[in-house]
C-alpha cells in the first residue's frame, strides 16, 4: 500500500485515514452535519492530540474524527526539531496512536486486548499546497457528506 522505496519518516505533511475494526460504529453518531463524539471519541481525539505533544517533530494540522474512523494531516519535520533528531517514521506515529488510543478505549469498556482499529491505515503523501488546501477542505466537511461517504454502513 505505500509509495515504495519512499522514506516515511522524511519531513512532510502526509493525510492518514484510520479505520475502526469491521468500520464498527464506536467513535459517535452524526447529527446533521456534525460529528458528536461519544466518550470513545473523545478519548480518540485526546490521543490525536497526544502525538504533538509526544513527539517535538509532530504537528497536526485539520483533523476530524467520524463515527468509525479518524482523517488527519500530520506535518512531520516540525519548527520545534533539532536537525539532529531523529524521526520515527509516518507508520510508527501511527502505531503509537494506535496503541495508546486502544489501550485507553478498552479501560473504558473493560474488555482488554479487544481490537479497535484494522491493521492497516490509508496513507496520502502532500506535495502541493493546494492538495493540502483540497485536503483541509475535505476534512472540514467531512461529517456533513457521511450519508455519501464509502465508510458508512448506511450509505445511501
Amino acid at each position: 500500500m505505500r509509495l515504495q522505496g519512499y522514506d516515511y519518516s522524511q519531513a512532510g505533511a502526509y493525510f492518514v485515514t484510520i479505520c475502526t475494526q469491521g468500520r464498527k460504529l464506536l467513535l459517535g453518531e452524526i447529527a446533521g452535519s456534525e460529528m458528536v463524539l461519544n466518550e470513545y471519541g473523545q478519548v480518540v481525539g485526546e490521543c490525536w492530540g497526544w502525538l504533538a505533544r509526544q513527539y517535538p517533530y509532530v504537528q497536526l494540522d485539520e483533523w476530524v474524527v467520524m463515527p468509525n474512523h479518524i482523517h488527519g494531516i500530520i506535518v512531520l519535520g516540525g519548527s520545534r526539531t533539532a536537525p539532529t533528531d531523529k524521526q520515527k517514521s509516518l507508520g510508527s506515529i501511527v502505531g503509537a496512536f494506535k496503541t495508546v488510543s486502544t489501550s485507553r478505549i478498552n479501560r473504558l469498556r473493560r474488555s482488554p486486548g479487544v481490537p479497535i482499529w484494522q491493521r492497516n491505515y490509508y496513507e496520502h503523501i502532500i506535495r502541493e499546497e493546494e492538495d493540502l488546501d483540497h485536503v483541509r477542505q475535505y476534512l472540514i466537511f467531512n461529517p456533513g457528506r457521511w450519508a455519501e461517504d464509502e465508510e458508512n454502513p448506511f450509505r445511501r
